[in-house]
């Protein structure tokens, strides 16, 4: 990035600043939020530059007097050693974003092949979801859900919310989670102690916090019905479980677990809104010429990104061969270092094609 964009970014940088100690702008709490994001986004940016600033000054500085001092050719052979290290890290600060990193999301998880042991591996990975959201001071929100006789999950819809202004959301961790995840072990049901092979879906949305799809209501269908819980046992004698379906798409988004129809109607067309926006962010980047893969990810039920090994105490990440003995923690909802593992790769893929 040359010098005129990079004085652009310091002076984005200094009026997002005046802008936030205005009292006025945080009477706008979304707009708050967003200001607060892009603050963020842009402080290790700013930190690095004015870091690198400094080192080039006192190297010029240094070399200046060297011949005078010993210390200073000291310090000048240290700081040009130092230099590289800070062009490299503000390099990989200024590689292109994916523009929803800083969005909350919508997971959806579905039993898969399996029957019922697939249903309980499905309450399995919504736990772990759970217990990460939990770690990360996220709030977690479940919309909707199916549950199975034995306590699993046919399907369930979950949302992932950040609670500040952090740069990076739950989207730049959770991105990395669509697709098939399949687990091996003995099921509750067998009774000969033989290990199964069973998979749950899932998909990740981006909630996206301004509508940016139009959707005419003439387009949907909305049904109520009656809330119900395990075995299909009543736990409402409302009808406020709302159930819309999106016309030209075939889309059908449900929600049961507010207390008022007028609520769930709400959330089910924000869940609504999230997956059509997720719909035609693929649509786009399958016709884009450079493949968006860190941004927009596929949710094609035939791609096995994970596999939960039980006999082994493995969990083994397919796509980039990401492999660790600790299957009992991760579930748990200590994930940092399967994701920390994919936010370094999906990294290092986008240094080597800003490169070419």
């Amino acid at each position: 990035m040359d010098s005129s964009s990079l004085r652009g970014l310091l002076d984005e940088y200094a009026e997002l600043e005046d802008q936030l100690a205005d009292p006025a702008v945080h009477a706008d709490q979304a707009r708050a939020r967003k200001l607060g994001r892009r603050y963020a986004e842009l402080a290790p940016v700013v930190k690095a530059l004015h870091e690198l600033e400094s080192a080039r000054s006192d190297l010029t500085t240094a070399r200046e007097f060297a011949g005078e001092d010993a210390s200073f050719a000291e310090e000048a052979e240290h700081l040009a050693e130092r230099i590289p290290a800070l062009e490299a890290r503000l390099t990989e600060l200024l590689l292109p974003r994916d523009p929803h990193d800083a969005s909350d999301v919508v997971m959806e998880i579905k039993s898969g092949e399996g029957g019922e042991e697939s249903a309980l591996f499905a309450g399995d990975l919504l736990r772990m979801y759970l217990r990460y959201a939990e770690q990360r001071g996220w709030r977690a929100e479940i919309l909707d859900s199916t549950p199975s006789e034995l306590g699993g999950y046919k399907d369930v819809t979950v949302s992932l919310k950040s609670r500040g202004t952090d740069a990076d959301g739950v989207w730049a961790r959770m991105k990395f989670e669509g697709g098939v995840h399949r687990v091996q072990r003995v099921p509750a049901t067998e009774s000969q102690g033989r290990i199964h092979t069973s998979a749950a879906g899932v998909l990740v949305y981006p909630e996206p916090e301004e509508i940016e799809v139009e959707v005419d209501p003439n387009d949907l269908r909305i049904d109520v019905f009656r809330s119900s819980g395990p075995g299909g046992q009543s736990v409402n004698t409302t009808d406020s479980a709302v159930r819309v379906t999106h016309l030209p798409t075939g889309i059908v988004v449900s929600c049961q677990n507010e207390k008022s129809q007028i609520q769930n109607r709400a959330r089910a067309i924000q869940v609504l809104h999230a997956r059509l926006q997720a719909m035609a962010e693929e649509e786009a980047a399958a016709k884009a010429a450079d493949t968006r893969r860190s941004q927009v990810r596929t949710v094609d039920r035939s791609e096995r990104v994970r596999t939960y090994n039980f006999p082994e105490n493995r969990i083994s990440d397919h796509r980039i061969n990401y492999k660790a003995y600790n299957l009992d923690q991760v579930l748990e909802g200590e994930m940092a270092g399967v994701l920390d593992a994919l936010c370094a790769a999906d990294r290092d893929e986008r240094m080597a094609r800003s490169e070419v």
